[in-house]
């Protein structure tokens, strides 16, 4: 009996032994799944697309249904932001299909962030609700993945209050200890224009990870768009995010486009160390020539830009070719500089053109007389697109000067006059400059409209009353119709309150009256009551002067000139 239940014990110990070993098994793999996972995020994180779509593909190839790989390998197709619509799609197909097999939160997260970038708001929320339903709202991954799908800088149509409200209420499950939800939470405030709060999410991040380098970047770039003062700060910022990850490509990159203008050496530094973090692709050709350009090198970059699209053809990085214009206009070839906006408008999404690009091609373009309606239509585009109203006025006013200097004033104040429309509180100055251009351009009737919108919101200014009495005295050039009396009688009555201030205005109106009671109504004496008026403004008016002659001479046809004063 005992050695029988000796060999029992054996069996037994055996047994547990190979439970043991299995288990401990077991841990490893998925100890090593969870590594690899992981390294793949820190790929995406680092802008490394390509090596995190790779390694995912690689995971997924032998755990088919390993559904945090699937999801991360969608994202390493849709964060590019060069992203295409093929990508995107590839992406939706993926996370469909994985979750008809496998009905993951997760996945139904990652189809509502496809359907976001697509513009379908309401099936996105949809699948982003049933995600945390099913998921009873304690999934910390579905709502860090909900949260930035929202409040990412790039989510057009992402709801930034909502990811706030998601990636909040991540932060407050249990073990919650992810750095990544309290950056995601911190873009979402500054999405909002809360750099307070997002400052905060930030540091709250590097309290549960004094090393994570995305953290120390954003807050960076917050004190970076503050403008000048702030480089001491936001340069601290990213010598710690440098120093706490060497590999973190996005703050060379970042650094490599601050100093591009300024300080080519730096550039050229940081555009090294970008490089050698990042994947290369077909982007990495662009940026090669872009520092070309930078150097002053426009025609060495134009030669490496042109290599890089035989090389990448028959579909080269869409930069290229604006890039190749920008070269192009600097050597001042305009004809070439349009061949190439042409290519690029041509190559790159709809939705990935800036609008100072369309602005660009739009100013070189009316370099060659017979493109001024295709360049009006791409300025109207930018104005359009872009949602900062100074940058809209600038792109009306640089049209507008371009024909004010070449004294097409007609066009220049047509495109002044879409600054009335374009700006919430329109100054006197913006809508007095439209009209002063219609009528140095003749068109009087504009004129007198813009002018009639000035008076209404400014009605104690002579100077548009003065203005519509001077375009209808130019339409009724011979004052028979009596079309400019009323204005010029308004401007007298204002002008009066500041004789210094309003001096030229009302020297004006004396002179406009001056030949309406002459040759209209016959009344020398009225003629020369406001020749009186006008000379105890200026003694020395020459043509005052000349009117008040005239009319004390006794030849019968001598009378003050009936034509509209010179233009001002």
């Amino acid at each position: 009996m005992q050695i029988i239940d000796y060999k029992i014990k054996t069996a037994k110990m055996k047994k547990l032994k190979i439970v043991s070993l299995m288990l401990i098994g077991l841990l490893i793999i998925n100890n090593l799944r969870a590594q690899t996972i992981e390294q793949g995020k820190k790929f995406i994180c680092n802008e490394r697309y390509k090596s995190a779509k790779e390694l995912f593909q690689k995971i997924i190839s032998t755990d088919s249904n390993n559904d945090e790989a699937i999801y991360w390998l969608g994202q390493s197709m849709i964060r590019p932001d060069d992203a295409t619509p093929k990508d995107l799609a590839d992406a939706k197909n993926l996370y469909q299909t994985k979750l008809n097999v496998n009905n993951s939160n997760l996945l139904m997260a990652g189809i509502g962030h496809v359907e976001l970038i697509e513009g379908k708001v309401a099936d996105a929320r949809n699948h982003f609700e049933a995600a945390i339903s099913l998921s009873q709202g304690k999934n910390i991954a579905v709502l860090n993945s909900i949260g930035f799908a929202n409040g990412n800088f790039d989510s057009k149509n992402g709801d930034a209050y909502y990811a706030i409200e998601k990636l909040k209420q991540a932060t407050l499950l249990k073990k919650f200890n992810d750095p990544d939800v309290l950056v995601n939470l911190g873009d979402a405030y500054r999405k909002i224009g809360d750099g307070g709060n997002a400052i905060l999410s930030y540091q709250a991040a590097l309290n549960l990870d004094p090393k994570y380098a995305r953290a120390d970047y954003r807050i960076g770039k917050i004190y970076q768009s503050q403008g000048k003062g702030q480089e001491s700060i936001y340069m601290e910022h990213y010598e710690k995010a440098m120093a706490s990850d060497p590999t973190f490509a996005p703050v060379y990159g970042n650094l490599f486009t601050y100093f591009y203008e300024t300080n080519v050496a730096k550039a050229s530094e940081y555009f090294d160390k970008w490089i050698t973090n990042s994947d290369e692709d077909n982007k990495t050709c662009y940026y090669r020539a872009s520092l070309k350009y930078a150097q002053g090198l426009f025609l060495e970059a134009i030669n490496q830009i042109n290599e890089c699209i035989a090389a990448e053809s028959p579909n080269p990085y869409p930069k290229l070719f604006g890039l190749k214009a920008n070269a192009y206009y600097k050597l001042k070839d305009s004809i070439k500089t349009i061949e190439s906006y042409a290519e690029y408008f041509k190559h790159q999404d709809a939705d990935k053109i800036a609008p100072n690009d369309y602005v660009d091609y739009a100013m070189n373009l009316l370099k060659i007389p017979g493109n001024e309606v295709q360049a009006g239509l791409l300025i109207d585009k930018a104005v359009a697109l872009d949602s900062i109203e100074s940058n809209k006025i600038n792109y009306l006013k640089t049209t507008a000067q371009f024909f004010e200097v070449r004294k097409k004033f007609k066009d220049a104040a047509d495109w002044y006059n879409k600054i009335i429309s374009a700006k919430k509180n329109p100054s006197k100055f913006d809508i007095n400059t439209a009209g002063f251009n219609y009528f140095k351009g003749g068109a009087y009737q504009q004129a007198i409209d813009v002018f009639t919108l000035s008076s209404a919101k400014f009605p104690d200014d002579p100077y548009a009353y003065n203005m519509i009495g001077k375009s209808s005295w130019a339409i009724d050039s011979t004052m028979e119709k009596g079309m400019a009396n009323a204005a010029f009688e308004k401007t007298i009555q204002l002008g009066l309150t500041d004789t210094i201030k309003y001096k030229a205005q009302l020297l004006n109106s004396y002179k406009y009256f001056v030949a309406y009671y002459a040759n209209i109504m016959k009344d020398k004496n009225m003629a020369m009551s406001y020749v009186d008026k006008a000379l105890s403004l200026d003694p020395t008016d020459t043509e005052a002067n000349s009117f008040k002659a005239a009319l004390l001479s006794p030849k019968q046809n001598a009378s003050p000139n009936k034509q509209p004063a010179k233009k001002p």
